[in-house]
C-alpha cells in the first residue's frame, strides 16, 4: 500500500480557526488530521456558529482530507473520585461530543483519566459509570469514545489493555467507543512493540482482550524512555526507544493498514513536516 492512500496525518493547531487545521494539515501532505475543538485548558468552550461549521466542512471538501479525529481537553478527569471535578469533567466531554457531531468527527480520543486519591479500582468504576452516562445522554449521535491507551504514568488508568476492556464492558460494548493506540505509550507500559514478533504478539493480545475491530486510531509518537518506564515522552519518529524499524514494521503490519496513523511528536510547526516525511518512506519502504 502507497502513502498516497494510507491515512496519515498529524495533530494540528487550530489557530486561525478550527479549518485552519486542516488547510495547513493539508499545506504538510497530510491525508488524515487530529485537532483540539476547543482550547485544551479552559474547561468551558463557546457554541460553535455556524459559520465555524461550514468554514470547517469547506476546508474538509476542498483538501479531500474526510478523516478527521479530535482531543478532548486536557483538564477532564472522567475518572476523578472529586464530585466537582468528575461532574465538570462529564459535562466538558458531553459538549466535546456535540461539537465532534456538529463538525462530522466520528471518534473524540480521551485519556482514560487519574483514579488521584482513591484506588485504581475504585477509578475504572467512575470511569465505565462516565463512559456509560456519556453515551446514554448522546444516544443516538454518530460521534464516538475513542479510549487512549496510556502510559501509566502517576495515577493514570488505561495503561494495560483490560482496563480499556472493562470500560466497553461497562458501558455495555456499545459500537461508539473506539480504542487509540500510542506506540510510545503502549510501549513505555510493558508492551513490546520493536520486532514483527513482540507487535504481532502485541496485536494478538489486544485483539484477544479488546478486539481490533474497536482500533480506530494509532498515535505514532517515538518514546525517550525505555520499555516499561512508564513515563510519557514523547520523542521524534526514529530518535527514541523505539527506533525508526519499529514505525516501519507498524506501517506495513497487514492487520493496521485501514487505521489513521497520527502524530503527536514535539515541536509540531518545525517538524511535524518531518516526521511526516520519515513515515512516508518508511512506508514505501526506504
Amino acid at each position: 500500500m502507497s502513502h498516497h492512500t494510507r491515512l496519515l496525518g498529524a495533530h494540528m493547531p487550530t489557530t486561525g480557526g478550527l479549518h485552519r487545521a486542516i488547510i495547513s494539515g493539508h499545506e504538510i501532505g497530510c491525508t488524515a488530521v487530529q485537532l483540539f475543538t476547543a482550547s485544551p485548558r479552559q474547561w468551558r468552550a463557546r457554541p460553535l456558529s455556524q459559520e465555524e461549521i461550514q468554514a470547517f466542512a469547506k476546508a474538509r471538501e476542498e483538501t479531500n482530507i474526510h478523516t478527521i479525529i479530535s482531543h478532548d481537553s486536557y483538564l477532564i478527569n472522567l475518572a476523578a473520585p472529586n464530585g466537582d471535578i468528575l461532574q465538570r469533567s462529564r459535562e466538558a466531554f458531553l459538549e466535546e461530543l456535540q461539537r465532534a457531531e456538529s463538525l462530522n468527527i466520528p471518534w473524540v480520543v480521551t485519556h482514560m483519566g487519574a483514579y488521584l486519591d482513591s484506588s485504581e479500582e475504585d477509578g475504572l468504576a467512575v470511569l465505565g459509570e462516565s463512559v456509560r452516562l456519556l453515551l446514554q445522554q448522546t444516544e443516538g449521535m454518530k460521534a464516538g469514545i475513542a479510549l487512549e491507551t496510556t502510559a501509566g504514568q502517576g495515577t493514570n488508568l488505561g495503561y494495560r489493555f483490560e482496563h480499556l476492556a472493562r470500560i466497553i464492558d461497562a458501558a455495555g460494548g456499545s459500537e461508539r467507543i473506539g480504542v487509540c493506540f500510542d506506540t510510545c505509550h503502549v510501549f513505555v507500559a510493558g508492551y513490546d512493540i520493536r520486532t514483527p514478533e513482540t507487535l504481532s504478539a502485541t496485536l494478538d493480545e489486544f485483539d484477544r482482550v479488546i478486539g481490533l475491530d474497536r482500533l480506530k486510531v494509532i498515535h505514532v509518537n517515538d518514546a525517550k524512555k525505555p520499555l516499561g518506564s512508564r513515563v510519557d515522552r514523547h520523542e521524534h519518529i526514529g530518535d527514541g526507544e523505539l527506533g525508526r524499524e519499529t514505525f516501519r514494521i507498524l506501517l506495513q503490519e497487514p492487520r493496521l493498514t485501514h487505521v489513521p496513523v497520527i502524530l503527536e511528536t514535539p515541536d509540531a510547526e518545525k517538524m511535524h513536516p518531518e516526521n511526516l516525511r520519515r513515515l512516508k518512506e518508511l512506508l514505501d519502504g526506504s
